[in-house]
């Protein structure tokens, strides 16, 4: 690389989550001999090492003419330490970019093409706007059942595989869309109890107050390497682990990010992530859990039966053997929603305490009572039996701790400190929950980023309230959002229905 085109880095500390970003004084001899312009993608070399970047330009003293800076994503994925000489070149034309484009005006696209932009998701190549053009071509039905499974693949090849040399793996997801419904830690502790192998790697919060990495991560350590994984799990027969340290189907955790912010969930992504992980993590046997409700993800009896049979084409194209489940989602499931309500429901139930929630405790059962039976290791009819044994003798509970320890820690969740109950206006029974509404207020209270703030659930349908009762709890950690929360409780009267 040329001489003139390099600078001395600076450490700015500026944080832009996963965005690599390049920070250059618009009046610095490079800008002005290679007319780059704010937002600008460029290749950025130290050494061996090469990112792309995107280029935001400095009209103050903040670095020097023969300095530059970096996003701390960006310096991480350097190595980058004050003083190193940093190049700067135009970016060279990213191939796949051709597919994208192709994608946005409806064209149908093969596994090469999918493996392509897939490819060149993972290396950094493709800003957060191109990422959000390539999820917004693939949304609202343009993708069919064969480009999918073409998807799928993509990401399945686009990171590591783990093996584990046995054929009785197994797995669980639900589509999400109800808040609550903290099912993961318990159907694992409960599997793996049992003797089988359950790696389970969970994402983030995409549109919601909690996912499951989130919700354990109040109570142990999800951010674990592949070998890490590997460790827990031949040592405990499972984990619940965060899947974006792993490196399995990388490309995911890339898109969720995005798919977070434009608050989209196609079907079609949402098929190729979720099997994608599954095929990742080495799995044999998944159940899949479809809740369907007025205010869920999935809405109709009939989305969630076309969604049944793309995930079983899908599923057989990648050698899943999966068994769809279509259940209610007409309310939360459990009380808690936000990382550490929920780690306190989880934890009620494997510890059998009185006043556990006890839809969460059956929803756990027949999930894990389902995998059970899938694996063949246990005859039909005989899983659920089987799976409340394992809960209520206490053993699934012991697992939890030692898979818990296994991955580093075990800690009691603590609640946020400020808090507002929200009351019955009049007597009545319940009629109506608005998921989507009471998901939105536990975010707004900071979940869930925020791991102690969240909405404490005590009216579940069909119960009968007095003028005066708790419907709700509302936790934040700061006053200013425990009032953010509380401004949208107040704009919306139908979080809650009595009739």
């Amino acid at each position: 690389m040329n001489d003139s085109n390099t600078l001395k880095f600076k450490s700015l500390g500026i944080y832009t989550q996963h965005e690599h970003v390049v920070y250059m004084r618009e009046d610095c001899h490079i800008c002005i001999s290679e007319g780059f312009q704010a937002l600008t993608r460029l290749r950025i070399t130290k050494g061996d090492i090469s990112i792309v970047a995107s280029l935001n330009v400095v009209r103050s003293d903040m670095l020097a003419l023969d300095e530059i800076g970096l996003s701390e994503a960006a310096v991480k994925a350097l190595t980058a330490k004050e003083g190193d000489e940093i190049s700067i070149s135009h970016l060279e034309p990213i191939d796949s970019l051709r597919h994208l484009r192709a994608k946005i005006f409806d064209h149908t696209l093969d596994y090469n093409a999918y493996g392509e932009i897939i490819t060149d998701i993972v290396k950094g190549e493709y800003s957060n706007i191109h990422l959000s053009a390539f999820i917004t071509a693939c949304a609202g039905g343009k993708m069919n059942i064969g480009e999918i499974s073409d998807l799928t693949k993509a990401m399945i090849a686009s990171g590591e595989r783990l093996r584990w040399g046995t054929d009785a793996v197994v797995d669980k997801h639900c589509i999400g869309g109800l808040p609550g419904n903290r099912t993961t830690p318990i159907v694992v502790s409960i599997v793996a109890a049992f003797g089988l192998t359950m790696p389970k790697t969970s994402s983030r919060a995409i549109t919601s107050p909690a996912g499951t990495a989130d919700t354990m991560e109040v109570m142990t350590n999800v951010d674990l390497s592949a070998e890490q994984i590997k460790k827990v799990v031949e040592r405990e027969n499972g984990c619940i682990v965060w899947s974006g340290t792993a490196q399995l189907s990388p490309a995911d955790d890339i898109l969720i990010r995005i798919e977070r912010a434009l608050d989209i969930d196609s079907a079609g992504q949402l098929i190729a992530s979720i099997l994608s992980k599954k095929a990742s993590a080495g799995s044999r046997y998944v159940v899949i859990d479809i809740p369907v409700g007025e205010t869920a993800k999935i809405r109709t009896k009939e989305s969630a039966e076309q969604l049944k049979k793309d995930m079983e084409i899908v599923a057989d194209s990648v050698e899943l053997k999966i068994k769809v489940i279509i259940t209610d989602g007409s309310q939360p499931v459990g009380r808690g929603i936000g990382p550490a309500l929920e780690a306190r429901d989880v934890l009620d139930v494997l510890r059998n305490r009185d006043g556990a929630p006890h839809d969460l405790k059956e929803r756990a059962l027949l999930l894990a009572g389902e995998l059970l039976e899938l694996s063949g290791k246990i005859g039909r009819g005989e899983g659920s039996k089987a799976a409340r044994e394992l809960l209520e003798s206490g053993k699934a509970y012991e697992k939890f701790k030692a898979i818990c320890e296994a991955q580093g820690r075990f800690t009691e969740p603590e609640l946020a400190p400020y808090s507002h109950s929200v009351t019955a206006d009049r007597s009545g029974i319940v009629s109506r929950i608005d998921n989507r509404k009471i998901a939105q207020l536990a975010k707004l209270s900071g979940a869930p980023r925020s791991k102690k703030a969240g909405v404490l659930f005590c009216a579940p349908l069909g119960k009968r309230v007095e003028t005066g009762d708790v419907l709700y709890t509302i936790y934040a950690e700061s006053e200013g959002s425990l009032r953010y929360a509380l401004d949208y409780h107040h704009a919306n009267s139908d979080i809650v229905t009595i009739q």
